[in-house]
């Protein structure tokens, strides 16, 4: 994570639409100008830290997730007095998530109103691909850092259209599953994007991530005859690290198992964040 993992924080915003355009970012509001370096954490190096340095970087780490915690609670409010479904989509890089949602959108937009966040450390090619969807996007390059955080969410959400009672938001986070699990982006739940063509051990290499999220799609399973992988292992990883854990199988390409996501979704989207049900706003 920031100042541990030694990610920067080099943040533009890129809002697409009928005519893309291109708006560098503020600062970041929550402070990350400390400086940034690839030194070993403590922890892993073989001579002895400075005086105070250990607890330092604990200090920074706890203010850096407080204050994303503070901005995270707020989002979160927001978006249950709006009733919007927010999603926090998690992966390794090529794991299919944006041809997921190409498809997802297609397929539903007639259905429900989408918006989508796209995060990348460079390029707007995630944000130019859903744009041709017809759904409104913005695309935040993140420079260094390797995940989003609720500020930058906060701040993209005023670059998007209002959302509507009954939207749902898509947030694609950077390709990695280590620092996204620990920040909160206010959303409903995290859903992680795996692949069979990473083998089925991910979920016990990045525990942490598979125990943050609460649904996994397991995507590319149209490959499943021309690579060695191990469904049953790999469910039986996943629910050893969460057993609430709920796991569907699908192919983005094909299509395959879409609409088991589909229904979960429509169900996601009519039950607030305690579970309740709710009556579907007017389409």
């Amino acid at each position: 994570m920031c100042g541990i993992c030694g990610c920067g924080q080099t943040e533009a915003l890129h809002p697409h639409g009928n005519e893309p355009g291109r708006r560098p970012a503020q600062p970041p509001a929550h402070g990350h100008t400390h400086p940034h370096s690839h030194s070993p954490h403590p922890a892993h190096d073989t001579g002895s830290a400075p005086e105070g340095l250990e607890t330092r970087t604990v200090a920074v780490e706890a203010e850096l997730l407080a204050h994303n915690d503070a901005q995270a609670r707020h989002l979160r409010e927001h978006f249950a007095a709006s009733r919007v479904l927010a999603l926090n989509l998690v992966s390794s890089p090529g794991a299919g998530k944006t041809t997921l949602l190409e498809r997802t959108l297609s397929d539903l937009r007639q259905e429900m109103p989408f918006s989508v966040i796209e995060g990348d450390q460079q390029t707007d090619n995630d944000a130019r691909r859903i744009a041709h969807t017809g759904a409104p996007v913005i695309q935040i390059t993140t420079g260094q850092a390797c995940h989003l955080d609720a500020d930058m969410v906060h701040r993209a959400l005023h670059e998007l259209p209002s959302l509507t009672p009954g939207a749902v938001l898509m947030i694609e986070n950077v390709g990695n599953l280590v620092c996204p699990s620990l920040f909160d982006l206010g959303e409903r739940c995290k859903v992680v994007v795996a692949s069979i063509t990473e083998g089925e051990d991910k979920p016990e290499k990045y525990p942490y991530m598979f125990r943050a999220a609460r649904l996994v799609l397991l995507n590319k399973i149209d490959l499943l005859p021309h690579v060695r992988f191990d469904v049953s292992r790999f469910q039986e990883l996943a629910w050893r690290v969460n057993p609430e854990l709920e796991i569907l199988s699908l192919s983005a390409a094909t299509g395959a198992g879409m609409a088991a996501w589909y229904d979960w979704l429509r169900g996601e989207r009519h039950t607030g964040p305690g579970g309740a049900r709710e009556t579907p706003a007017p389409e």
